[in-house]
């Protein structure tokens, strides 16, 4: 389903966290699946989905049923927040101010941004590595930033330019790492390669976790790359081409990861063992990933970048972003996450991964809170002009009711926690098992509704016919 802004729509995007008009509106609902899959074929999912068998102990087996619940089950979510684009026509970040109130969502644009900023600057280090990988002359640091100028090329282009190169990157990193399947199983370097490991209910519950969580991740910056097309593409095409490509592209390389592992001596890095499980098509598939990590982190720049104008245009709201802050905003960024790569600790990558799962404590209420209120509450009936205004308009800058929804959420999840931080009780009782985000969903989806529903100013609004759009 397309527009015809779809052939007229310019390469280097024009919009920030501004609505899009339907004038603007432009592109395929198919390309969300190209985006996802492609995105998610990338060494960071592949070092990460290892962790099952690397550090989690589990078998071949039960490490892939494992990674499978988990993708299936977070990319509902996931899915869930994509489709809200199409409907919304502004970035989910800003979003949040309808929920939260004007200076309520600031925490978690904050957090969101963060988050995102750490996702870039771990994958500018695997690109380093992987250029290093592939020409030995080329100095880890001198990848690190060659890696961080191909992504913040990209992003500063912006939002066709990403899903123009994903939708290549599909098809080329789709039968690479089908190739790259193919040659490991026919040349498996061990012989416990079906034994390394076994069933352990701490182990597979933190790797379900870890796949989840994965996809949570995603949550506060996947219906950006759904803002632009037409409003009357349907929710459900919209849901099931996201959540097909996400979970097909990170189940791949999540398994990849367990199975290069598994193929290979233990002990070895993640990447290494890609470099020997591959053999002689090797230094092919550094390359495809290094491409790969080139395009994917466009998208965590890009998130970050329309997070942090979300922060500073909740303050200088008579501000309006263009392009050229969107490029200037890119270029500190990028500078800055070089700098701190380049002269970062050797597991810096471990560092991240630590960071990533103390941030998703605070995202998790968060995500449900969104959903709740977009699908239950106000059923995508949202007054996008009161979004933009400094005093919340008719959201009001503070939302108590999701704002204690959203505090209560992140309490209960304490004792299951497992963070680098802090071990919960709970966690350290199953041996380990991180299961905080899911007991976080339970409680604060029920909770907010709850709250959501009783709120007699919402009632107000809505009867008085404020609010605008709808699903």
């Amino acid at each position: 389903m397309a527009t015809s802004a779809t052939t007229s729509a310019p390469l280097i995007e024009k919009h920030t966290i501004g609505y899009v008009p339907p004038e603007d509106r432009h592109g395929k609902v198919r390309d969300l699946f190209t985006l996802w899959f492609g995105g998610n074929i990338a060494p960071l999912p592949i070092v990460t989905g290892a962790l099952g068998v690397q550090l989690f102990h589990l078998n071949l087996v039960w490490g892939i049923v494992a990674i499978l619940v988990g993708h299936l089950v977070g990319g509902v979510l996931m899915a869930l927040h994509s489709a809200q684009g199409p409907q919304m026509g502004i970035p989910q970040m800003i979003q949040s101010r309808a929920q939260f109130g004007s200076l309520g969502a600031l925490l978690v644009v904050l957090i969101a941004g963060v988050m995102y900023i750490g996702f870039f600057a771990s994958n500018i280090v695997l690109a380093g590595k992987s250029l290093h990988g592939v020409v030995d002359s080329v100095p880890v640091p001198v990848g690190i930033v060659i890696g961080a100028l191909g992504s913040g090329i990209i992003g500063i282009i912006g939002y066709r330019f990403i899903h123009v190169l994903n939708r290549i990157g599909t098809w080329v990193l789709g039968i690479g790492i089908v190739v790259g399947f193919g040659y490991i199983l026919t040349h498996i370097q061990t012989d416990d390669f079906l034994t390394r490991g076994s069933f352990n209910l701490s182990g597979w519950l933190a790797t379900v976790s870890l796949a989840a969580l994965w996809q949570i991740a995603f949550a506060p910056y996947v219906s950006d790359y759904s803002r632009y097309l037409p409003a009357n593409v349907p929710v459900a095409a919209t849901f099931w081409t996201t959540y097909l490509g996400s979970a097909l592209g990170s189940s791949l390389s999540f398994v990849f990861g367990a199975v290069d592992v598994l193929a290979t001596p233990v002990g070895m890095d993640t990447m290494d063992a890609v470099k020997l499980a591959t053999g002689a098509i090797g230094p092919l598939m550094l390359v495809l990933f290094l491409l790969s990590v080139i395009s994917h982190n466009a998208l965590n720049l890009y998130g970050a970048v329309l997070s942090l104008i979300t922060l500073v245009q909740t303050f200088a709201y008579r501000w309006i972003p263009t392009a050229k802050s969107r490029a200037v905003i890119s270029i500190i960024v990028l500078l800055a996450c070089c700098f701190a790569a380049v002269g970062a600790s050797a597991d810096f990558i471990g560092h991240f991964v630590d960071m990533v799962l103390v941030l998703l404590v605070v995202l998790v209420p968060w995500t449900a809170i969104n959903l709740i209120d977009f699908y239950a509450i106000h059923k995508g009936q949202y007054d996008i002009g009161s979004i933009f205004q400094v005093d919340g308009g008719i959201y009001g800058r503070y939302n108590p009711q999701a704002l204690l929804a959203y505090a209560i959420g992140i309490a209960v999840q304490i004792p299951f926690m497992n963070t680098p931080l802090y071990v919960g009780p709970v966690s350290a009782h199953i041996n380990g098992a991180d299961l905080s985000w899911l007991v976080g969903l339970l409680v604060t989806s029920p909770l907010y509704f709850w709250l959501a529903s009783r709120d007699s100013a919402y009632r107000r609004r809505l009867t008085s016919g404020k609010l605008a759009g709808s699903l």
